[in-house]
């Protein structure tokens, strides 16, 4: 049986910066299918917990999901729920982890895993983003979980004021902590020539509104979006930057 010609290509790139912190505990990878052409998964994962505890959390996101993707067989697995798996199987992973660690290793995630047909889900558990924009405008980004996130949508905070409200960067679900992590699962049914997914730690969107995210991934590469997104939140930080990562997918017409 003969398939047709594939009429796009996808395009990515990952950034990843220290900030002004002692140590880097952010992690981000963009993963090819080992054996399925036009099949990716990108990951971000945003640790915490001590000069160690934060860096051991993110690192086992990446090792789990890394080795979840390469069991993933796009023509049998649901990608939701691999997905799923990614989440609670690093959840686990980091509580075990916290068993021979004195810090108290916990971890965001954001994640989006792209099939052959363009179809993409995504899954995310504490504050770390996943934008899905077609041109410049957003189409759907996910909810934190998170404190502010909670006062925003319970009316009590207003969206542009949620950035600097003081408890700004407390989680209401993550993975590692007590209680189970959140698993929010998105689907888009179809991606698009011109579409982007931008997955990031709050290191990075603290800094910039939708709008603006979405004029500097359509009118630049991701290599070079990625530079000027990094280079632009430090400067902004003023010195006081926290840890960032980002990883920038693109569909890209075919000439």
């Amino acid at each position: 049986m003969n398939h047709p010609a594939p009429r796009h290509r996808l395009s990515a790139a990952t950034a990843l910066h220290r900030g002004d912190r002692e140590y880097q505990q952010d992690q981000v990878a963009v993963i090819a299918h080992p054996s399925v052409e036009g099949c990716l998964l990108a990951v971000v994962a945003d640790g915490m917990g001590g000069k160690s505890g934060g860096r051991k959390a993110s690192d086992q996101v990446m090792l789990t999901a890394r080795q979840l993707f390469e069991r993933y067989s796009p023509a049998e697995d649901a990608p939701a729920q691999t997905l799923r798996e990614v989440v609670l199987e690093s959840h686990q992973m980091i509580k075990l982890t916290a068993i021979t660690s004195e810090q108290e290793p916990h971890s965001t995630l954001a994640a989006l895993l792209v099939s052959p047909d363009l179809g993409c889900d995504i899954v995310h558990a504490g504050d770390s983003r996943v934008y899905h924009f077609r041109g410049n405008r957003m189409v759907s980004r996910t909810k934190d979980h998170s404190y502010v996130q909670r006062l925003v949508d319970e009316g009590r905070l207003a969206e542009e004021d949620a950035n600097d409200h003081p408890q700004s960067n407390l989680l209401t679900g993550c993975l590692g902590s007590a209680q189970s992590p959140p698993v929010t699962l998105h689907h888009i049914g179809r991606l698009e020539p011109g579409d982007s997914l931008l997955a990031c730690s709050d290191g990075l969107w603290h800094y910039f509104a939708d709008a603006e995210l979405g004029d500097i991934v359509e009118r630049f590469s991701p290599r070079e979006a990625s530079e000027l997104l990094i280079d632009q939140a430090r400067m902004r930080a003023r010195g006081g930057g926290d840890n960032l990562c980002m990883a920038l997918v693109r569909v890209e017409p075919l000439a």
